[in-house]
């Protein structure tokens, strides 16, 4: 089975600078952490909705998850899940004053990027923030995604031929 256009450059492009075990497990910690961080503040604006609340949290998950189910509906569904719970405990801090939820989010954000780039000097390999931060802050969130199927052993196909791609492309620079 082919997985061919922006799912496979987004993951291959990603996957390529995250090879190592202990980046990788830092990655599935920080980048929780930090959208934890950024979505904190997001929650201070909010709207009732039919008795629900909706803020800008949920707005920028959702928007996400549109952008997402472009590249892969089951990866997207389960970002979905896992964002909404997110914004829903970033929702709780935000609650709490504005000095101590801002503090909060302050701490889970630039912590979450301190572990990052521990991960990558453990992994001799720059961060794809530095060269693309736009693209990392996209593709981020749909990496540890994707790491919880590679994790469970859900499409295996999919994480070999990811892999075959990344070695081809060492090759042809090497």
């Amino acid at each position: 089975m082919s997985h061919e256009g922006k799912l496979m450059d987004m993951l291959t492009g990603y996957a390529a600078a995250h090879q190592h075990p202990f980046n990788i497990f830092v990655h599935m910690i920080g980048i929780p952490t930090i959208m934890f961080g950024a979505l904190i503040p997001l929650t201070w604006l909010g709207w009732d909705v039919g008795g629900f609340t909706i803020n800008l949290a949920h707005v920028a998950m959702i928007g996400f998850f549109l952008f997402y189910l472009t590249l892969d509906k089951p990866f997207a569904l389960v970002f979905l899940l896992v964002a909404l719970l997110i914004a829903q405990f970033a929702g709780y801090v935000g609650q709490l004053p504005v000095r101590t939820s801002g503090t909060i989010a302050a701490l889970a954000f630039f912590g979450g990027f301190a572990a990052q780039f521990i991960g990558h000097a453990v992994e001799k390999a720059m961060p794809v923030l530095v060269k693309h931060p736009i693209q990392a802050g996209l593709s981020a969130p749909f990496f540890v995604v994707v790491e919880l199927f590679k994790i469970v052993g859900l499409r295996d196909d999919l994480f070999h031929e990811v892999q075959a791609q990344i070695e081809q492309r060492r090759a042809q620079e090497a």
